[in-house]
């Protein structure tokens, strides 16, 4: 049992955490050197962690003055998926008290082909700019022109590596490996260490790839575990493909697919449409996701509907580190290098944390932890 300030729950996946070392030959190289009470006791504390209340604030509890008014240019890789528009909600709303204006540039998926993006955003003569999705590595032409005219850059997703990086002031991500690692595990428990298991990814920016590999290593180290397939699907082309490629894999697989597992919830998003959920309705598929947590995958997970958890983002306390750091760059200090751990979500603890509101929305009180120190 996890307790938290009187209140508490039972973390299924802790409790079956004897069978994983079973299933798992190693998380990862460290625990590989250990025996097995070494890897339970880990192992357990992982899981245990990311599945526990997020009711104590972790982050920066100091920082520069709120600077007011302030020119920022939001370019989305995608503003119809959850995370981007829950970024750019958090945005917004923590830019309000200092009277910011949020323009933004949407990319509709395209962004990391090459398009001068930044360049197009320094015409707007912005202060800041924010790069939601989008792969760093793609707009170097345009991050050198920003440096160059003073105007810092902060992402969000926008390279595999937290912190300064890839000509960012900072990029603000939870590790993509630790993400998929809980995802995967915890897919590996639930299946009983028999999943017939299909990665949906995303090989158009660097963070899924990560991802999608780090699914594959623990599914690979599951000794009952089958990978099917891996299936790479743009964000962009995924209203378009899906249904295809699901009506291809029951197909192939029929009854012997009964697990699936995103880099994001978008895949399962769309498979509540009637016609692929049409497909599936035969195969009781446990989907999990390894990122994200949108509103659609809370509903599932509570109706215990297609998916069976998620590892959210913390969106719009993301949207709010965002202001912070540009602020921190428009005051000529340095990134607060905070790094936000990753969270599972599944029935047992979807009361908490937001999830009444179906989204993680952590009850850390971040909005007032970031103000006081704003106000001063």
């Amino acid at each position: 049992m996890i307790s938290t300030h009187g209140r508490c729950f039972t973390v299924r996946v802790a409790a079956s955490l004897t069978s994983l070392i079973l299933a798992v030959g190693m998380l990862g190289e460290a625990l590989a050197q250990e025996n097995p009470v070494q890897f339970m006791s880990r192992a357990n504390a992982k899981v245990a962690r990311a599945a526990a209340l997020k009711n104590h604030w972790d982050g920066p509890v100091d920082g520069p003055k709120l600077v007011k008014k302030k020119k920022i240019v939001f370019i989305a890789s995608d503003m119809s998926d959850a995370g981007i528009s829950g970024i750019y909600n958090g945005v917004k709303e923590a830019g309000t008290s200092a009277g910011w204006w949020v323009l933004t540039i949407d990319c509709g998926g395209r962004c990391n082909q090459g398009a001068a993006i930044v360049s197009q955003a320094l015409d707007m003569k912005p202060d800041g700019i924010v790069l939601a999705g989008v792969d760093a590595a793609t707009q170097a032409k345009g991050l050198a022109a920003a440096a160059e005219a003073k105007v810092p850059v902060v992402g969000w997703h926008a390279s595999v590596k937290s912190g300064a990086t890839d000509g960012l002031f900072t990029n603000i991500a939870t590790n993509p490996k630790d993400a998929a690692q809980i995802a995967a595990l915890y897919g590996v428990v639930e299946s009983n260490s028999k999943g017939g298991i299909v990665v949906f990814t995303d090989n158009s920016n660097a963070y899924s790839q990560a991802k999608s590999a780090a699914i594959i290593e623990v599914i690979k180290q599951c000794e009952g575990c089958r990978l099917l397939s891996v299936e790479d699907i743009p964000a962009a082309d995924a209203p378009s493909k899906m249904l295809k490629v699901v009506e291809g894999l029951t197909k192939r697989y029929g009854a012997k697919w009964n697990q699936a597992i995103g880099v994001n919830d978008l895949y399962f998003d769309l498979m509540e449409k009637p016609a692929i959920a049409a497909l599936l309705a035969n195969n009781k598929v446990q989907c999990l996701s390894a990122g994200d947590g949108s509103s659609l995958a809370y509903k599932r997970i509570k109706s215990n509907n297609l998916q069976i958890g998620t590892v959210p983002e913390p969106l719009f306390m993301h949207g709010w580190q965002i202001v912070d750091e540009l602020n921190r760059a428009f005051s000529g200090g340095q990134p607060s290098g905070y790094v936000t751990q990753v969270h599972l979500v599944t029935s047992q603890n979807i009361a908490y944390d937001g999830g009444p509101k179906n989204v993680f929305d952590p009850g850390n009180d971040y909005r007032a932890q970031y103000q006081r120190y704003w106000a001063k």
